[in-house]
């Protein structure tokens, strides 16, 4: 099964009203990057234990670690959780910029350094929300996120 496939049957088996939610999202994200890399992973490990949410990626980066291997990632992912929905953007240059830009316009959801979670979309502004996967879709140039004054 593709990337496509995996990632239409993880929305198609999501309750409807998170299901409509992530469907929004998705479609948004693809009509605003067209021919992006979209890949799906199910949350588990090696050896079929889950050890996360099942999160649809959006663009590519790759991840160097502090022993110097690398690992291929998404720029941007989507996932549902059991409290609701979480955007992770990744690969910022600065880890308080996803906060200090976004968290006074979007609504009701908690920003970090990385990550917008919220209940539900209607409490988002989705324009906001676009915007915050924009700057992880074109910033970092897959370089690992940095604390400032570092």
């Amino acid at each position: 099964m593709d990337s496509a496939e995996q990632v239409e049957a993880h929305l198609a088996g999501l309750p409807a009203p998170r299901q409509a939610d992530l469907r929004t999202i998705h479609e948004r994200v693809l009509a605003e990057h067209p021919g992006c890399p979209v890949s799906f992973t199910d949350g588990r490990d090696a050896s079929g234990k889950v050890v996360t949410n099942p999160t649809i990626g959006y663009g590519e980066r790759t991840i160097t670690h502090a022993d110097g291997s690398t690992r291929d990632s998404f720029r941007v992912g989507l996932t549902a959780t059991s409290r609701g929905i979480s955007v992770y953007v990744l690969g910022l240059d600065d880890d308080t910029h996803l906060a200090r830009t976004y968290a006074p316009s979007i609504g009701r959801a908690d920003v970090t350094g990385y990550c917008i979670r919220f209940r539900r979309l209607a409490v988002v502004d989705l324009d906001v929300l676009l915007a915050a996967v924009r700057d992880g879709m074109t910033a970092g140039a897959g370089a690992p996120p940095r604390r400032p004054g570092r």
